[in-house]
């Protein structure tokens, strides 16, 4: 069965996780143990709730350091949320700060206006369509390898992850006029900017991917 160790620095949906992927045949470790977590094999970051407070949850466990263990070893490790979007350089949310630096970028707000003027919702929050940028024909040998162009997941953010280079956005979803990274990698490191655990069976697929990566 595959290891997994979830990442436990007082934030994310915890519960919901574990039992995602366990439902998917997976042996998982809620754990803050350094040693624990770097001797897994695949390692989720979860996170709900703002980028600041995240990153100093994580430095006051000595988890910063880990997480960029874990990415520099070549473990798997997928950012879910507020985890993908600390998988960053920064954040300009409530002023800037410092993320992990393991995916250059930045985390910006969504625009609560459409190009024409139109308020729109923020925070974004329900189901919406996962998107093929542009240049990709599909997303086979991906997190994403299970899943076809068009198919919905749940969001709930109101700050979205930009990396710098475009090839690390393998999908997009559209909001408003806005185009969302909602899915980011970057050889063994991935993020959902979604919650795959609250994703019914396609959120069951993409976790089913992630532990046969």
């Amino acid at each position: 069965m595959p290891e997994v160790a979830v990442i436990d620095y007082g934030l994310g949906n915890l519960l919901s996780v574990r039992r995602g992927l366990e439902h998917c045949g997976a042996t998982v470790t809620v754990t803050s143990d350094p040693d624990t977590i770097l001797s897994a094999p695949r390692v989720v970051l979860p996170g709900v709730g703002a980028f600041a407070h995240g990153m100093a949850e994580l430095r006051s466990r000595g988890l910063d350091t880990i997480v960029r263990k874990v990415a520099a070893q070549g473990s798997i490790l997928l950012g879910i949320c507020l985890g993908m979007q600390m998988l960053l350089d920064e954040s300009e949310e409530f002023g800037k700060t410092k993320g992990l630096g393991i995916i250059p970028g930045r985390v910006v707000s969504i625009s609560p206006t459409t190009g024409n003027g139109f308020s729109q919702k923020i925070p974004h929050i329900g189901w919406n369509k996962l998107v093929l940028p542009r240049g990709f024909v599909n997303w086979e040998g991906s997190l994403l390898q299970e899943v076809s162009p068009g198919e919905s997941v749940y969001f709930v953010h109101s700050f979205m992850a930009v990396p710098n280079n475009p090839k690390y956005r393998i999908a997009n979803c559209l909001y408003g006029e806005a185009s969302v990274p909602a899915t980011i990698a970057r050889d063994n490191i991935y993020g959902c900017q979604f919650h795959p655990e609250k994703s019914g069976e396609i959120g069951l697929k993409i976790l089913h991917s992630f532990l046969s990566l």
